[in-house]
């Protein structure tokens, strides 16, 4: 029997039906009609790596193993990575109810596991009718079987029924090279083969692999087939009706390095019929070879083979990862159909199902570094990640960030491309806390971001993991320098931030300049994510001052940057400024007062600020300038006085003025209204020698009070006097060394030797002008005693042999 090729279009003949059955989720399960197929897919999270089927008609339900599926028409084929079970029952299948070859009804039953035990769950029954008339000869090539239907006229011998074929030997099978011995459709279902008359047609189905069935080549393409011949007598008629099924089942295809899933047929698969159409397309649905290029495939012949080029980007692609690589293999479930025709014009329609899986193929993922210094973030590209590979989490050296990020500072943005590919770009700043920082000692800064990105396979959610180490690289790397500039009241610093200016501290001589010590010292400081500013008012902590005159003096400033890690000094920003105050007071730590002094109120009229002296008559002005005089002397000098509290020491001595005049003819009036009283504050904490030796040492500067206060109507020196006015120097800051340079010569103190005795009881002569308080350490107070009070105490002290 000659046939040609020809191919028609098949339609589905019902969409996705939903599932109605008791206790299966929506979404579940779905039931489809196909042209000559109907199929179930039912997911495989519900019904576990081992569901099984039972088909079910009146006689009872029948479990579809791998054996009973190929003779019965079914076909099971468990798909992982779409994640679903999918049985398929040929219109002809065993427990099908057929009415005339046009209604077909299903009936099944999903034997699932769950929990330990054995669920049933029966599905709704479901009809379909072909969409198209059957043509004189059908083949179908199915994954497990082959099946053959054709029209036809054969009957039942005289006064048998259909069942009586079991009893007769109307079966002949005949090899490549040989003709076997005719054996009984009853015989030839327990070897594996299924007969079966309808009402207008004959189906002859049989698994692959019988003994009966031989493989050939056909044009090079591998072939099984299968040859049976039915005897029928009518009357006096005897008919033979010729069954050949012929499948290039053994071919599993070719993946070829243009990225095309390639299937071959032969194109005259049966002899003496000529090809007139050919219908393909995926997951059942059967479309036109002209529609089927337009969306990429490639249909063609070569050598009398018809070639089937499946597109890479057809539906059905999957990924797998495999070790520390992620590789992609295709997946397609090719539906073929091939419609020919014989010389008298009968047709014959051959569909082929089959499953074609590439290699696997590596898919590599890219990272770009695509960082720009300028811009202190480092931006890194992960690039050809497919489509179905999802970024679920990032680590930055070692630190685990999910997305979507809820870290603002770090931002990661998602580009589609039109290649079915994707790529994530992924920002962190330099200055952010996860980025690790190696400074070396050429001055080169070294910013290090480790990433690893764990990415999901979908759909079964495997991980893969890309790793990537990107460094940016510093060189112009310098402590920073502060702007400063002089404002009358004292110097302002400015630093405009840089992203590792973080490397150093800042510090005020040793003081680690944080917001406490601005407070602490009276600083005004304001720091944002852009600029530091600072005031440092006159005379607060950190000046060094020099050149003191009633003209002025230079105060200067140092802010120093010390390495984070070894508070080794890398760097410093030093300002001086000219200062012209009124009047001053410092106190510096190696026990100096230095004072300018306005004495317009101090003084009579006609008098001269030169004629002004201290307690003692002999420290007189070291400058004067019409009313403000220039004062400089040691603490413990010149009649100063000494008050001791338990937290604090206070230095004070006053401005007088001289009533002796050189000339008897000079006339001044004594109409004085002020006396000026000088303060210097030292905290007992710091100071390490007090009096105990001749040399003053604190670890930070007195606070300088310079008080006016209301000239007392009947003495100078009156308790009584109300203070008017103050000039106080919160923290005058000056150095050991620059006290020396800016105060020039100065009338020493005397120091004589002393031994050191603690003394129980002592009454201080009436004429001292001594305060001290009554809990003192009396051996503190030697070397500020005048020479009459430490006589009479020696001479106390040698006659009780102390």
């Amino acid at each position: 029997m000659a046939f040609w090729f020809c191919i028609g279009v098949a339609l589905l003949l019902s969409l996705w039906s939903r599932a109605e059955t008791a206790g299966i989720p929506d979404g579940v399960l779905r039931m489809e009609c196909h042209d000559r197929y109907f199929m179930i897919a039912v997911d495989l999270s519900f019904t576990g790596d081992e569901p099984h089927f039972e088909a079910v008609d009146e006689t009872g339900a029948y479990a579809i193993t791998q054996q009973y599926a190929a003779q019965c028409g079914y076909s099971i084929n468990v798909h992982p990575l779409p994640g679903h079970v999918e049985l398929r029952a040929s219109y002809f299948s065993c427990q099908t109810q057929n009415k005339d070859d046009e209604i077909f009804t299903f009936n099944f039953n999903l034997n699932v596991t769950q929990e330990g035990k054995e669920v049933t769950y029966p599905l709704q029954d479901k009809t379909c009718s072909p969409s198209l008339p059957w043509s004189p000869r059908e083949v179908t090539c199915e994954t497990n079987y082959m099946e053959v239907s054709v029209r036809s006229e054969v009957t039942c011998p005289s006064g048998t029924k259909k069942d009586d074929w079991n009893s007769l030997k109307p079966v002949m099978f005949q090899t490549d090279d040989e003709q076997l011995q005719p054996i009984n459709i009853s015989d030839a279902r327990k070897q594996g083969y299924a007969f079966l008359l309808t009402e207008g047609r004959l189906v002859f189905r049989a698994p692959y692999g019988q003994p009966e069935s031989f493989s050939t080549e056909v044009n090079g393409v591998p072939v099984e087939a299968v040859h049976a011949t039915i005897f029928s007598r009518q009357s006096w008629v005897v008919l033979m009706v010729d069954l050949v099924a012929a499948a290039p089942w053994v071919n599993e295809g070719l993946y070829n390095e243009s990225g095309c899933m390639m299937w071959e047929t032969p194109e005259m698969l049966y002899p003496n019929l000529d090809g007139q159409q050919i219908n393909v397309g995926l997951q059942g649905e059967l479309v036109a070879q002209p529609v089927a290029e337009e969306r990429g495939y490639i249909v063609g012949k070569q050598n009398n083979t018809i070639q089937i080029c499946i597109p890479e980007n057809a539906e059905g692609r999957y990924r797998k990862c495999c070790g520390d690589d992620l590789y992609e293999f295709y997946v397609y479930h090719l539906y073929l159909e091939q419609i020919l025709v014989d010389e008298d014009r009968v047709e014959t329609r051959i569909r082929s199902l089959r499953t074609l899986a590439t290699p696997l193929l590596p898919s590599p993922i890219f990272a770009e570094n695509q960082t720009v210094l300028e811009e202190h973030m480092f931006t890194v590209y992960l690039g050809d990640v497919p489509e179905d590979v999802q970024l679920a989490a990032v680590h930055l050296n070692g630190q685990e960030f999910t997305v979507p990020l809820s870290v603002s500072s770090l931002i990661i943005t998602k580009a589609v491309h039109p290649n079915n590919t994707h790529g994530y770009k992924l920002k962190v700043p330099f200055e952010d806390p996860v980025v690790l920082q190696q400074f070396s000692k050429t001055d080169a800064l070294h910013y290090i971001l480790n990433i690893n990105y764990t990415l999901t396979v979908l759909p079964e959610k495997d991980l893969y993991y890309h790793m990537e180490s990107v460094v940016a690289l510093v060189t112009d790397v310098s402590p920073p320098q502060f702007d400063a500039v002089c404002t009358e009241s004292g110097i302002s610093f400015k630093l405009d931030h840089r992203p590792f200016d973080y490397l150093w501290e800042i510090t005020i001589d040793s003081d680690l300049l944080t917001s406490e010590l601005a407070d602490q010292h009276g600083y005004t400081m304001s720091n944002d994510s852009n600029s530091l500013l600072l005031e440092v008012p006159l005379f607060s902590h950190g000046y060094e001052y020099k050149n003191v005159s009633l003209k002025g003096f230079f105060g200067t400033i140092e802010i120093v940057m010390r390495d984070r890690e070894t508070s080794e000094v890398q760097g410093s920003t030093i300002k001086t400024c000219p200062f012209s105050p009124t009047e001053l007071i410092m106190c510096s730590t190696d026990g100096r007062m230095t004072v300018v002094a306005d004495l317009a109120l101090a003084i009579p009229n006609g008098g001269n600020a030169a004629r002004t002296n201290l307690r003692d008559k002999y420290c007189g002005p070291k400058e004067t300038d019409g009313s403000r005089a220039l004062f400089s002397f040691s603490l413990n000098s010149c009649g100063a006085t000494v008050k001791l509290n338990s937290e604090n020491v206070t230095y004070e001595n006053e401005i007088f003025y001289s009533k002796k005049f050189p000339r008897p003819s000079q006339v001044v009036s004594d109409n004085a209204k002020e006396r000026v009283t000088m303060q210097c504050t030292y905290p007992l904490s710091g100071l390490h020698r007090l009096f105990s030796v001749h040399r003053f040492e604190s670890d930070a500067v007195g606070i300088g009070s310079l008080l006016h206060t209301t000239h007392p109507a009947a003495d100078l020196q009156s308790p009584t006097i109300q203070p008017t006015s103050a000039l106080t120097t919160t923290l005058a800051t000056t150095t050991l060394a620059a006290t020396r340079r800016a105060t020039g010569s100065y009338k020493p103190a005397l120091h004589p030797p002393s031994r050191y005795v603690k003394v129980t009881r002592f009454r201080y002569p009436t004429n001292t002008r001594f305060r001290y308080p009554a809990n003192a350490n009396y051996r503190y107070i030697w070397p500020t005693l005048n020479k009459g009070v430490r006589q009479s105490l020696q001479t106390k002290l040698n006659a009780a042999h102390i």
